[in-house]
C-alpha cells in the first residue's frame, strides 16, 4: 500500500533559535480538537497516528528540508509539536517534525511535557487552547514545572 506523502514547502525549515526546533513556517503545529471530552476521555491516542509508512517518508523529506547534519532517521522522532494528548492533528505534516532523541531538551523531554500537559487540562488547571498555544510556541517554556514534579514525584518513592 502506498501513502501520499505531501509535498514540503520551498522554503527551508530552519529553526529560529538554531536549536532542534520545528519552524514556525514549516511546522507551525495543527490541532485536531479543543473539546476537554475528546481530549481526557476519547480513548487512547493510537486512532489519531498515521501509518509508521507515511511518517518515515515524510522523516526522510523533513530531515533534508531542515537541514540537519545527522540524516540517520533512527535518531529522530517524527513528532507532533502539538501532542495527540491535548488535541493535536495527527497527520497534518505542519504538526510534525523530526525531533532528536540526543542532546538537550530531546524528544524524551518532551514527551515527559506532552504527558504534564495532558494532566493539565484534564485537570482543568488550563484549557485545551492553552496548552495548545504553550507548546506550539515553546515547549520548553513547561521544563521547569515538569521537573519539580520529577523531583517531588520521585523524593515521595524514596519515602515510601
Amino acid at each position: 500500500m502506498s501513502v501520499q506523502v505531501p509535498a514540503l514547502t520551498a522554503r527551508p525549515c530552519h529553526s529560529e533559535n538554531g536549536l532542534p526546533d520545528p519552524s514556525a513556517t514549516c511546522t507551525p503545529g495543527a490541532v485536531r480538537t479543543t473539546d476537554v471530552n475528546i481530549i481526557c476521555h476519547g480513548g487512547s491516542t493510537k486512532q489519531y497516528r498515521p501509518p509508521s509508512s507515511y511518517t518515515k517518508a515524510l522523516k526522510r523529506q523533513q530531515l533534508i528540508a531542515y537541514g540537519y547534519a545527522d540524516m540517520d532517521p533512527s535518531h529522530y522522532e517524527e513528532d507532533h509539536l502539538v501532542a495527540l494528548e491535548i488535541g493535536g492533528d495527527g497527520k497534518n505534516p505542519k504538526n510534525l517534525w523530526p525531533e532528536p532523541h540526543e542532546g538537550k531538551d530531546n524528544s524524551f523531554d518532551k514527551d515527559k511535557i506532552e504527558n504534564w500537559l495532558h494532566r493539565q487540562v484534564c485537570s482543568g488547571a488550563m484549557t485545551p487552547e492553552e496548552a495548545q498555544r504553550g507548546i506550539a510556541t515553546d515547549w520548553r517554556q513547561y521544563l521547569p514545572q515538569v521537573s519539580v514534579v520529577a523531583t517531588k514525584t520521585k523524593r515521595k518513592s524514596s519515602e515510601d
